[in-house]
């Protein structure tokens, strides 16, 4: 059995909407936002589930590994 390549979603916050939003290219379709990381996992993984059924997303056995990348800025005080 081969290790299957996660599917790569990356997560950044977008400050004009106010929101965290996820996208990826390894399957088509997913353009995701939420108030909150915790929900964007949420609809992330749902959206996932759904688009990999719909877009014949290539896989073996009963589970797919999501890798999710957040990039946040860290803002630093001058003096």
């Amino acid at each position: 059995m081969t290790e299957q390549s996660p599917i790569k979603v990356r997560i950044g916050w977008d400050q004009d909407a106010g929101v965290w939003v996820a996208t990826t290219d390894d399957v088509a379709g997913l353009a995701i936002e939420a108030s909150s990381l915790d929900k964007l996992h949420e609809k992330v993984m749902a959206a996932l589930y759904d688009l990999v059924e719909l877009n014949g997303f290539a896989h073996e056995g009963d589970q797919i590994p999501v890798h999710l990348m957040t990039q946040e800025l860290l803002k630093t005080a001058h003096a």
